[in-house]
């Protein structure tokens, strides 16, 4: 995604835990002649961020398109297994980290809300359960929670001219599946992730991010609320939400009428 706004033109905030991986980005995009800044930070760290949005405004102007896109996978592994710092640290990365992202932006969106954008990264993830399971569920959890709030903020924001759009990928090529080499000392320190997990060797082949970047593009263009880049899982999705009708369907079963 920040290469193709830097395709555009547009000067980029870049902000990430990981302080190598993020200089070597930094420094690709002000290759290509962007205006770029980078922030060190952890997401989990409400201070932090709203500091570093503040010197981005402060630096570059004006703040236009917003992308709250950090994420991890936590533990991958059955829900039964899961330890109450696991939970922790995937809501507060995944769920509490984009929304503390997009309210420090928030005041200046709307400063130029016609020129004004927010992108939440959710998943497929986020709008179905994979069958068999994969380990997903806490994952599963926050991403539903992301689609919610990108419904609820399109609706607040329409008004005011602020767009909103909830991107939904499926399987990407990026290291999201060994996130835990980067989790915190307060959530249990590093977790190792097994590089049999399918997800894990899935990611190899994913899409390659810098795909997205253009269509996450496009999304803005059209001023689409939902981004779907894996039309294969759509019958999933369907399976879910006929599950659902079909609640409301027997609903008389339980209510009586």
């Amino acid at each position: 995604m920040a290469k193709a706004f830097a395709d555009r033109g547009m000067s980029v905030a870049l902000a990430d835990i990981d302080d190598v991986q993020l200089k070597a980005a930094g420094e690709e995009i002000a290759a290509m002649g962007a205006p770029v800044k980078t922030y060190v930070l952890d997401v989990t760290e409400k201070q932090t961020v709203i500091a570093a949005v503040d010197d981005a405004k402060h630096t570059f102007g004006k703040i236009n398109i917003v992308c709250a896109n950090a994420g991890v996978s936590g533990r991958m592994d059955s829900l039964d297994k899961a330890k109450l710092e696991d939970w922790d640290w995937i809501i507060d990365v995944n769920l509490k980290g984009v929304v503390y992202v997009v309210q420090a932006c928030m005041p200046y969106l709307l400063e130029n809300p016609r020129e004004a954008h927010i992108v939440i990264t959710s998943s497929i993830s986020g709008l179905r359960v994979y069958q068999p399971s994969r380990g997903q569920g806490m994952y599963n959890t926050t991403k539903y929670g992301l689609v919610g709030l990108g419904e609820a903020l399109s609706l607040d924001l329409e008004p005011k001219g602020v767009n909103v759009s909830i991107l939904c990928p499926g399987v990407v090529n990026t290291n999201i599946s060994h996130s835990g080499r980067s989790r915190p000392k307060k959530y249990g320190g590093v977790l190792d992730t097994n590089n049999d997990h399918e997800l894990a060797k899935a990611a190899a082949s994913g899409t390659d991010p810098r795909k997205f970047g253009e269509w996450v593009i496009k999304a803005i263009e059209e001023e689409r609320l939902y981004v779907i880049t894996h039309p294969d899982d759509r019958k999933l999705v369907e399976k879910r939400h006929q599950r659902i009708l079909d609640a409301f369907d027997a609903s008389h079963k339980i209510i009586g009428n």
